[in-house]
Formats: structure tokens, C-alpha cells, sequence
């Protein structure tokens, strides 16, 4: 008899509801076409696409939102490229005019990056801080890219913050998930009597046992860009990442077996039937 493996629970974040746990973003990629690829690839139902113009027309003047079906892909706008408060939030009112425009139903959600500085693009976490709140105030859902400071990660949350997005390692890199000790303290405070807040791995992923690793933590999800963007293959990639993303969410509800310094035989050493009698 067949037996039915249970599916995968949906992602919720605020208003928004999706089966995919992985969000992809829309940079990077050596052509329009290639990036409309891997986003079917990925499974993902939710995209991030960084709303200046300049990260929105190509050399050729293309936009990039004329290869985006916005019926079928929830857009999250995100601030990146932006180092002041002040900054981020008039992109992340631009983003939402945008998605206003074009029908999108994530018109007022965004995707929040704060920058401390160009070379390690970490962010900076007063202006993080200081620009969650007022986006707050003015009716966004924010998800917020951190590091993987639990102590900001909780202020992130307590400053109204939809979700907070602790970064694996720094951004393009590649790394993977540095220190996962912090991802799981950051769990631990931001889901301490509210275990459906959602918690976002952003930042660092570079192959997709990356993926597997941070959703066998427990986070809700991963966004990604640069691992599928620049793969050699992307397009394997991506659905590399998809599969990832399933099979980490299902082993962590599976629940792994403890780990233990010594073996334990799979069969039993003694034996269970008394052995036969000799004449």
C-alpha cells in the first residue's frame, strides 16, 4: 500500500501566504531571459527585485519587470544599495508606487537593507533600527536584513518588524551558514512565545546544501540571489536550490536523531531467538 509523505506547510509572512520556503532575487543574471529560467526553476512564488532605476534597465534600456509575470510571482521590493534611513525609506516608497502601478498584490511590503558600509555590505544597525520604525509607522510590513546578532534581531522584532532576515554569512559570498549557533539563538529569542514569526535566512548562500543546512535549523526560509545568479549552470542551480529548500523544511520537521560520540548497531548485537540445540 502507498503510504502519503506529508507535504510541505506553506511560508506565511504577514499578509502573504506561499508554498515555496526559498524567495529568489532578479540581479545578477547574464541575461532577462536566463533570469525568467531559473525563477521557473526555482519554484519560488515570491521574487525580490531592487526597485532603483538603475538596477531596473539594462544597457540595452529594458526593464526589468517587462520579463516578470507579475500573475504568477508575488514581487518584493527591496532597499539594497541604500546607507541612510532616509534613503531606504524613499525606496521603499518608490517600490511601493510601483507595485501599486502594476497591480502587485505585495504593494506594501518590502524587503529592508541598510547598509553600514560598500565593502563588507553589512548593515548598519541603528539605521536599520531607526528606518524599520518609521516604515512601520507608515504602513509597511518590513522584512529586515540583519546579521546574526540576536540582540538586534530582537530589537528589529520589538521595532515592528514582519520579519527579521538574519544573514548567513556576508552578502555574494558565498560562505554559507557561518555560525549557525547564532541562527539558532536568533530563533530561539525571536520565536520565544510567538513560534510563527517567520525567520528568513538572507545573505551568503552559495550552494544548495547551504539552503538544506539553514532550514534543518528551523528558520522559515531562505532568499537568495548570487548562488543561482552566477553558478556556472544556473539553471541547474536553481532547481538545485528548490529541492534543497524542501528536503532541509522536511528534515526539520522529521527531527534528526541525536548525535553521539559512539556507534549505535542499527541491529540488535544479542540474539533474540535461543539458539538451536545440538543433538
Amino acid at each position: 500500500m502507498a503510504v502519503a509523505v506529508p507535504t510541505v506547510d506553506p511560508l506565511r509572512i504577514g499578509s502573504h501566504v506561499f508554498q515555496s520556503r526559498l524567495i529568489v532575487g532578479t540581479g545578477k543574471y547574464a541575461s532577462f531571459e536566463l533570469m525568467q529560467q531559473a525563477l521557473e526553476l526555482s519554484g519560488a512564488e515570491c521574487i525580490t527585485v531592487a526597485v532603483r532605476r538603475e538596477r531596473l534597465i539594462d544597457r540595452q534600456g529594458r526593464n526589468l519587470l517587462d520579463y516578470i509575470d507579475t500573475s504568477r510571482y508575488t514581487i518584493l521590493p527591496n532597499t539594497a544599495g541604500c546607507f541612510t534611513a532616509e534613503d531606504a525609506i524613499r525606496v521603499a516608497r518608490l517600490g511601493r508606487e510601483i507595485l501599486s502601478q502594476l497591480g502587485n498584490p505585495g504593494a506594501n511590503w518590502v524587503k529592508l537593507e541598510v547598509l553600514g558600509d560598500s565593502k563588507t555590505l553589512l548593515p548598519d544597525p541603528v539605521a536599520t533600527i531607526e528606518a524599520t520604525e518609521k516604515l512601520v509607522a507608515d504602513g509597511f510590513e518590513v522584512l529586515v536584513y540583519t546579521t546574526d546578532d540576536p540582540v538586534v534581531a530582537r530589537r528589529l522584532k520589538q521595532a515592528g518588524a514582519t520579519s527579521v532576515m538574519p544573514a548567513g554569512s556576508p552578502i555574494g559570498s558565498g560562505q554559507g551558514i557561518l555560525n549557525p549557533n547564532a541562527i539558532r539563538i536568533c530563533l530561539e529569542y525571536l520565536k520565544d512565545g510567538d513560534p510563527d514569526y517567520p525567520v528568513i535566512v538572507d545573505a551568503g548562500v552559495g550552494t544548495a546544501s547551504d539552503v538544506t543546512i539553514a532550514m534543518e535549523l528551523g528558520v522559515d526560509g531562505v532568499l537568495l540571489n548570487t548562488g543561482i545568479a552566477h553558478a556556472k549552470d544556473p539553471l541547474r542551480m536553481a532547481r538545485a536550490m528548490r529541492l534543497a529548500a524542501e528536503a532541509g523544511r522536511l528534515a526539520y520537521l522529521a527531527g534528526r536523531i541525536p548525535k553521539k560520540l559512539y556507534a549505535t548497531a542499527s541491529s540488535p548485537m544479542e540474539d533474540t531467538i535461543a539458539p538451536l540445540r545440538r543433538g
